[in-house]
């Protein structure tokens, strides 16, 4: 799969998303702020949400939690996180000229075609909307790469979906995820993230991660996740329903520095023997040898107690110490001598 300038896939580092969906509460200078924050943090793309309420709701809609008390409604909520066409196009330029890959998912096909105006480079489909049958027939006409959410559907649903659309000619990286706000450990799933990866080799396989911690995307990647999708929240005492989920800019830092260290160990196997040899290892120095622990004449017979297994290495080994045990000294040695085979007669 490839994403405007990125190849995606287990060969390649890790392609993280800052997935800021409605933090921005309608303010299209804190969009601009959020895509600002998440280039500093060195992610490669950037991710929104466009709702527009008259084609993608009713008034009817019930709150899921209603955690807005300035809003009557979820259709009230949805109005006011709206952008217009030209404010789309000005965030797109925005997150272009800070290096960063544009993304919004679509939650109507009118969303679908203005963003597909815009010239969007992939389709992410949220969690809800892969059971919404129009937007995804009109999506996969357009032939663009679709990274597809698993939160609300099994495995090989996810699979069954993927492969219909690969068989249309779209590229498809499958995103396992949880849709809890913010994701316990315990549930955060990664046993199911090695069965994506497990089932369908020819799939890229992302982690759509809502702990609010860096350490489920690192771990991921090293298990061979190659997408990386994270909230980002300016500061956690941040207004909205996915602060709770989200990283901090501090945090979303370490994830993207340690999932390219967790990338780099993955994909750089470690063989021993060459290791040792580019670390210089030296029996000399690391090593040990039989040395006597005292002055010792000319004849004398060595016992246990004349004898002492220290540093530094390159003499007799410890497995030659039945060739020294009762054997008598050619010459007087001093303390402390590294015994060599010549020191003692024959046997």
């Amino acid at each position: 799969m490839r994403i405007s300038d990125y190849d995606i896939g287990p060969d390649h580092p890790p392609f993280v998303i800052a997935e800021v969906a409605q933090s921005h509460e309608g303010s299209l200078g804190q969009a601009m702020a959020f895509i600002e924050v998440a280039a500093e943090c060195g992610v490669q793309a950037v991710k929104f949400q466009t709702h527009l309420a008259a084609e993608e709701s009713t008034v009817h809609e019930p709150w899921r939690v209603p955690f807005s008390l300035q809003d009557r409604s979820r259709y009230d909520y949805w109005q006011r996180m709206e952008f217009t066409f030209e404010q789309w196009k000005i965030l797109k330029l925005h997150a272009e000229r800070h290096g960063l890959v544009f993304l919004s998912s679509p939650f109507s096909v009118r969303a679908c075609e203005w963003l597909d105006a815009l010239g969007m480079a992939a389709w992410k489909i949220a969690s809800g909307e892969v059971h919404n049958p129009e937007l995804l027939e009109w999506v996969g006409r357009t032939g663009k790469p679709l990274l597809l959410s698993s939160g609300l559907m099994a495995p090989e649903g996810l699979l069954a979906l993927a492969q219909e659309f690969q068989c249309h000619g779209s590229s498809v990286a499958l995103m396992h995820c949880t849709s809890r706000y913010p994701t316990p450990p315990q549930e955060v799933g990664l046993n199911l993230l090695e069965t994506l990866l497990e089932a369908e080799p020819s799939f890229p396989v992302g982690l759509s991660d809502h702990s609010a911690s860096p350490v489920p995307g690192i771990v991921a990647t090293y298990l061979g996740a190659s997408l990386l999708e994270v909230h980002l929240t300016l500061h956690e005492r941040m207004f909205g329903p996915d602060v709770p989920a989200s990283l901090t800019p501090t945090r979303l830092k370490a994830l993207v520095d340690g999932a390219l260290f967790a990338w780099s160990m993955r994909t750089s196997p470690v063989l021993k023997s060459v290791q040792l040899e580019r670390l210089g290892f030296d029996p000399a120095i690391f090593g040990r040898s039989w040395v006597t622990t005292q002055d010792l004449p000319a004849g004398h017979s060595l016992t246990r107690s004349d004898l002492a297994f220290k540093k530094p290495g390159g003499g007799l080994g410890y497995e030659d110490l039945h060739h020294l045990l009762g054997q008598v000294l050619t010459r007087a040695l001093p303390k402390d001598h590294l015994l060599e085979i010549n020191d003692v007669h024959p046997s």
